[in-house]
């Protein structure tokens, strides 16, 4: 009988990669955008032009479909690729519910398809736990959620979003990417379709731009998102694919690694006074923090956010001194990055101007303890 194989198992061997030809455990990366046929013209693969896809893309999103728990998974060239795709299934007089706080560059995306096709759009209140439900409406065909919801880190149940769209007969598509499948499976809760930007946990590296889309049924909707990337050419890049599958054999080990250091930082600066709050769900005073833990059951992830006692040139202050940790975009990658998110989403942020977000990488949390006491100095 063959021995059950685990997650970690599944990506440290690269979905038990094993060459018949030569013997490596490393997948190759397949650069070819053609493929060739055989003496009775049928393809000798399963693709035949690199605009739906190659092998190394194909493995990628093999590994991601099991660890996901789902039917099957689609790599895009970036993660608002991802996103795109989905949101172009959607039909004028359709409704689009989203929260108010979440990734912005999916919420320009939302308000310029609403705008254009006739799609009404509203956003609930993610802080309330009642919110959700009660923005539901007759005609919502897509509630798109983050939880945690970046970068407050409030948390919305997932199983409670999923029964309400339900129960109106549209689809619930969750944004994992601060919440890998090491720790949140969201198809387990109910969800139609995950969605991950492949930079972030999954590749840990900061050197791969993609998305990739999960989905729970191979359904009409599937089919669909399957088409608009074959058109569009969203598809990712094979030697991405190739750096993605690789950032994913350490993706355990450093979700561990920076899930404790982050609740570390948390609990250290819970209560310092220069602070007004931390934003952590895994600390126990967090208001949802017994819905995070029955989702997030492995560790709570290495982003959180601090509230400073100060205005918005303050808060960029602190940033700006900060010796160890790097200023940058992006998150989940191995190295400590921090931002002041208002500056960077704009005027039409709903996110509060003395909130500065942490990605906590791998280094050694007593520097990363020290590198922020001596920058909230700045704020005298």
């Amino acid at each position: 009988m063959e021995a059950r194989r685990s997650d970690t198992t599944i990506v440290v061997q690269s979905d038990h990669f094993i060459d018949e030809k030569t013997g490596a455990v490393v997948p190759p990366i397949h650069t070819s955008t053609t493929f060739a046929r055989d003496e009775n013209y049928e393809l000798i693969g399963e693709i035949r032009y690199g605009r739906y896809g190659n092998p190394t893309c194909i493995q990628a999103e093999n590994m991601l479909a099991k660890l996901d728990g789902g039917k099957q998974a689609r790599i895009f060239g970036s993660g608002l690729a991802a996103c795109t795709a989905v949101f172009e299934t959607l039909r004028s007089g359709q409704h689009i519910l989203a929260p108010k706080v979440m990734y912005h560059g999916a919420q320009k995306w939302m308000r310029r398809i609403a705008d254009r096709r006739g799609i009404e759009l509203s956003f609930f209140d993610q802080a309330d736990p009642n919110a959700l439900r009660a923005s539901i409406r007759e005609n919502t065909a897509l509630l798109w959620i983050e939880s945690p919801v970046n970068p407050t880190w409030d948390v919305i149940d997932i199983a409670d979003a999923a029964a309400a769209v339900h129960a109106v007969g549209g689809i619930l598509c969750v944004d994992g990417s601060v919440s890998p499948p090491v720790t949140q499976k969201p198809l387990e809760h109910g969800a139609d379709i995950v969605f991950h930007s492949v930079s972030k946990y999954l590749n840990g590296h900061s050197d791969v731009l993609g998305g990739v889309l999960i989905t729970k049924e191979l359904d009409d909707r599937w089919e669909e998102i399957n088409v608009i990337r074959n058109l569009s050419g969203a598809v990712l890049g094979a030697f991405e694919a190739w750096l993605l599958i690789r950032g994913m054999r350490t993706l355990f080990v450093r979700f561990e690694r920076a899930s404790r250091n982050a609740l570390e930082i948390a609990r250290h600066f819970s209560s310092h006074p220069l602070i007004d709050a931390v934003l952590y769900p895994g600390l126990e005073s967090h208001p949802r923090h017994d819905v995070a833990k029955r989702q997030q059951t492995h560790g709570f992830g290495g982003m959180m956010s601090m509230l400073i006692k100060g205005n918005a040139e303050q808060a960029r202050k602190v940033c700006c001194a900060l010796n160890v940790i790097l200023i940058g975009a992006s998150l989940g990658g191995v190295e400590s990055l921090v931002e002041h998110r208002a500056s960077v989403e704009g005027p039409e942020s709903a996110v509060p101007h003395n909130l500065i977000r942490f990605s906590i990488g791998i280094e050694p949390v007593n520097e990363l303890i020290e590198d922020i006491e001596q920058a909230l100095k700045a704020i005298n």
